[in-house]
């Protein structure tokens, strides 16, 4: 049954929404893709294994796929400004936690757990619902696409001055000075701040977040979708917090981690753009299966290829065009299929998968490398599931499912 909300929320101007988003996520995600680079000073300063730290990023990013699912129904139920206000004050106390910790268990409660739950309420399932609300169909994959470039600007931006600010204030300083700026994203969120309803002033579904739930995982398609973000996390999360190490183990200078990361986040602003607004001429499943594919095909010729900071900074670059460019095409087909009045849970749901994907990627790197003394299996794994991921993707169908013998999906 199609209603209409009795208290219409007053729509966000597209140029308001996408500039305080964009500064949001280039924040929150800027912060979190540096990681990588506290792991040699926080494990030698600690007499750590690597695996400590690698399992304690490895609980943040599952962490965060558990919390974005509430995240996402909170975004959905009462706005999105409580949710990223909260979940700025859990990235302070984080950052805060994770310089003081004194033990690998306090670490993984503050590192992981908190942090984890901080970036669920200050990342893409949270903006995106903000953006399905009070932006057409027409433009959504578009405007999905320059929120994601948002966080590879935020990577491009952040790891250098997280590479400094470790080399000249020391690795505990620097994250305390990082808590400190993480406060800029509350002034932000008022510019992302609803008013009335948030489930928009169209005709929507009369639907429980259950019903929602429960429709969205029986349906093939987000099932397939929940498989290909699996491997998403597995992919750049482990090269995110093992590369710098992996490098640095085969002789290049930590400068050369730093440039790396930072021409990643360059280039997926490019990338992560283009994805957004192809997704508006092109199926959003063969953008997808490319993406996963071309992936597969960099990472095996980076191994075999001669390792030099060239071809370090070439296969950055390369990747970099891949990294983050799944995520405007994956959340334009959740939002086309079941519409937008239970994105931000739904985006948050299909999120979780790719957040347990991120698990295995960090924490196998971490296991395998103190057990074998090498990353190699871990990179052979990441090229096999890049060809599944490719392959699973190609029968994704991206019809409104109520055009199948039910209702349309507002939005949709």
């Amino acid at each position: 049954m199609v209603s209409s909300p009795s208290s219409p929320s007053k729509q966000l101007s597209m140029l308001q929404l996408l500039a305080c988003g964009a500064a949001i996520v280039t924040l929150s995600m800027g912060i979190r893709h540096g990681f990588g680079l506290w792991l040699q000073p926080i494990t030698q300063a600690q007499g750590w294994t690597r695996e400590t730290f690698a399992f304690a990023l490895a609980v943040q990013n599952l962490a965060w796929g558990v919390f974005g699912i509430f995240a996402g129904m909170a975004a959905d139920r009462f706005g999105a400004f409580r949710v990223i206000v909260g979940g700025t004050l859990l990235y302070a106390l984080g950052l805060v936690g994770m310089a003081l910790s004194p033990t690998g268990l306090l670490f993984t409660l503050t590192a992981g757990v908190l942090i984890g739950a901080a970036q669920a309420g200050t990342t893409y399932a949270v903006i995106y619902g903000v953006i399905g609300r009070h932006i057409s169909a027409e433009k959504r994959s578009w405007a999905m696409g320059v929120a994601a470039a948002a966080g590879s600007f935020g990577q491009f931006l952040m790891v250098p001055i997280e590479g400094f600010l470790i080399s000249s204030l020391g690795w505990k300083e620097a994250l305390l000075a990082l808590s400190l700026a993480v406060l800029l994203i509350v002034p932000l969120a008022l510019g992302l701040r609803e008013k009335g309803s948030v489930t928009g002033s169209s005709a929507k579904r009369d639907q429980t977040i259950g019903q929602a739930l429960r429709e969205a995982l029986k349906y093939p398609s987000f099932q397939l979708l929940m498989a290909g973000y699996f491997v998403c996390g597995f992919q750049v999360v482990f090269i995110g917090v093992h590369m710098p190490s992996y490098l640095k183990d085969k002789g290049l200078s930590p400068q050369v981690a730093s440039y790396a990361l930072a021409l990643i986040g360059l280039f997926n602003v490019f990338g992560t753009y283009a994805a957004g607004a192809l997704g508006q001429r092109i199926a959003k499943r063969k953008i997808l299966a490319t993406i996963y594919l071309s992936r597969a095909v960099v990472i095996a010729v980076f191994l075999a290829a001669p390792l030099s900071p060239l071809s370090v900074y070439i296969f950055s670059a390369l990747m970099g065009l891949l990294w983050l460019s799944t995520i405007p095409p994956t959340n334009a087909v959740v939002a086309q299929i079941f519409g937008i009045q239970h994105l931000s849970m739904l985006s948050g749901f299909i999120f979780f998968s790719h957040q347990i994907g991120s698990f295995m990627g960090v924490w196998l790197g971490g296991y395998l490398y103190d057990r074998s003394g090498s990353y190699d299996i871990v990179w052979y794994l990441a090229i096999a599931l890049g060809v599944f991921a490719a392959l699973i993707n190609l029968p994704v169908r991206e019809t409104p499912i109520g055009q199948r013998g039910g209702e349309l999906p507002q939005g949709a």
